[in-house]
């Protein structure tokens, strides 16, 4: 019977270092991996919002360009004798009504994707902030 109790075996310093390095690198890689899903969403979504900003600028545009055949009509039938008969509706009159229709059409995409635009950061914040808990813990633990 041994009267000594045996003392277990102490720990080199050595496969302890290089645990917390390996483990240092996998967190990194995971954080790496988080970023890059969080900004691949983060980009999908500014696509829709960049989808929604373009599709109203370019009905806007349309528009505008009926807009300026309207004041041009309009120009036309203010100029146009008295006596002429221009109809029930005049020309400008209907011009003015469609482009008063694409033009709020215009307005509505475009408050849409800034409302879009404003739901969401384009910028990782989750990852961000997780890469600063991570170093403070580092930096904290020395």
């Amino acid at each position: 019977m041994a009267t000594e109790a045996e003392a277990p075996p102490k720990p080199e310093v050595a496969p302890l270092v290089r645990g917390i390095v390996n483990d240092l690198g996998d967190l990194l890689q995971q954080q790496l991996k988080f970023a890059r899903a969080e900004i691949r969403n983060d980009m999908r979504k500014t696509w829709d919002v960049t989808q929604l900003f373009g599709v109203g600028a370019v009905v806007g545009l349309l528009g505008l360009g009926v807009l300026a055949f309207t004041l041009a009509h309009l120009l036309h039938w203010l100029t146009s004798p008295a006596g002429a008969d221009p109809g029930t509706l005049p020309l400008w009159a209907c011009f003015g009504i469609v482009s008063a229709l694409i033009l709020a059409t215009s307005a509505v995409l475009i408050v849409l994707g800034k409302k879009k635009l404003d739901s969401f950061n384009p910028l990782p914040d989750q990852t961000v902030d997780t890469m600063k808990e991570n170093l403070e813990w580092i930096t904290s633990s020395k």
